[in-house]
């Protein structure tokens, strides 16, 4: 019989990093760099070493956890996500990864396998992006997307600095932020969406990670009051927001299923109830995992803004926020998780992941893929964010497999 993972013990493990950070609501509170983020990483490293892995830091603080293979020299395969937190966060996203990867390790110990190639386990520095403006700085600085200095200047609301917190809490490492040879590297994580529930379905094979494109669109009008001012006088930008709005669900809907548009905030300046608004900003959005149409999709915003602004003498302006290029992953690794989960018999479907995740940057400089197992009703950044021991296990197996293939010499 083909190895497996240890599903009680993964669940256990889970539940006792759970502990730390743990919320009255079930869930955890255990951001990047705090006193409880020092004592998850430390619980993993105490776990790791006691597996017969050797520990290497980087000035990120990002974590290796490193199981000798028969040949050293040859590139590792690794695996492995995040420890931090949301606020208001749960026992899985992210933990997962990193707990299942430290299961795979304890699991070829239990079987006694030794591979080919070493294999890692990663921890990357706030992944998250609660604590520390932006999200995936870690796996950022690492794949050359910021500098260390940037890494290391980033500030919480309390003005405390990324670099100096890592000090703090012991975990500015000595190694460079830099990749180093890696044959692949797979993400287990849960979904953080309904798809895999709703089709009962129990492992994505994640293809690619959706392009997200982030602007502010103000559009400028004229406040004056809303008493003695005709509506047919008014230059309200209220009124372009409507069509604004239907149009974008409507190119939502033409480039369905994986499109996304979502209006996530609204300010409204002056922000008196008897004034006409003299600026209107809207947080755009726009999201789907083929570069082409995104650009698509970006470029039909800015002419739908334009021609409804035109049509009511309103003044606008599209300020970019931020952007994320579509992935696509590696065809090795894709078909390593294809492979183990079609040998493991679980039904499964090819998938792409809405939300960024380390794999994102650790994709521009090494093969990468990503395996995704259901949450309940699709709930994640949530305390009440949950994946049964059942789908623990699953993605566990997947996991393992695939790293087996992607070690042989």
């Amino acid at each position: 019989m083909s190895p497996r993972i240890n599903g009680e013990r993964l669940w256990q493990t889970l539940m006792t990093m759970a502990e730390i950070g743990a919320t009255p609501k079930g869930g955890c509170n255990r951001q990047a760099l705090t006193d409880l983020d020092q004592q998850g990483r430390d619980l993993f490293v105490s776990w790791a070493k006691a597996a017969g892995c050797s520990i290497r830091i980087d000035k990120m603080g990002n974590i290796f956890a490193r199981r000798a293979g028969r040949d050293n020299n040859l590139p590792a395969v690794v695996t492995g996500s995040h420890l931090d937190t949301q606020p208001t966060g749960g026992k899985f996203d992210g933990v997962y990864g990193v707990l299942a990867g430290l299961e795979v390790i304890r699991s070829l110990n239990d079987h006694q396998i030794e591979t080919d190639a070493p294999l890692e386990v990663s921890v990357w520095t706030n992944e998250e992006g609660a604590r520390f403006s932006p999200a995936m700085v870690g796996s950022g600085v690492w794949c050359g997307e910021f500098s260390l200095d940037y890494g290391h200047s980033r500030s919480d609301k309390e003005g405390c600095r990324l670099g100096d917190e890592l000090q703090r809490i012991g975990y500015l490492g000595p190694a460079d932020c830099a990749p180093f040879p890696i044959k692949g590297f797979i993400e287990l994580h849960i979904e953080q969406g309904p798809i895999l529930e709703q089709e009962e379905l129990t492992i994505g094979v994640v293809q690619g990670v959706q392009g997200m494109n982030w602007f502010d669109l103000t559009l400028h009008g004229s406040p004056v009051h809303a008493g003695p001012t005709p509506m047919e006088q008014r230059r309200d930008p209220f009124m372009a927001l409507h069509p604004i709005l239907r149009d974008l669900y409507v190119l939502a809907e033409e480039f369905k299923p994986w499109s996304r548009v979502t209006f996530g905030d609204l300010q409204v300046a002056p922000g008196s109830r008897n004034t006409v608004p003299q600026t209107l900003t809207l947080a755009v959005d726009l999201r789907h995992p083929e570069q082409v149409t995104l650009d698509t999709m970006e470029a039909r915003l800015r002419q739908l803004v334009e021609r409804h602004c035109q049509s009511l003498q309103l003044a606008f302006d599209i300020r970019e926020e931020w952007r994320s290029p579509a992935v696509s992953f590696n065809q090795d690794c894709i078909d390593a998780i294809e492979t183990a989960t079609t040998a493991l018999g679980y039904k499964h479907k090819a998938m792409f992941s809405g939300a960024g995740h380390d794999s994102v940057y650790v994709s521009r400089v090494v093969p990468t893929a990503m395996i995704f197992i259901p949450c309940k009703d699709g709930i994640s950044h949530n305390e009440a964010e949950y994946a049964s021991p059942q789908d623990i296990s699953a993605g566990a197996n997947v996991l393992l497999h695939a790293l087996l293939q992607l070690s042989k010499a």
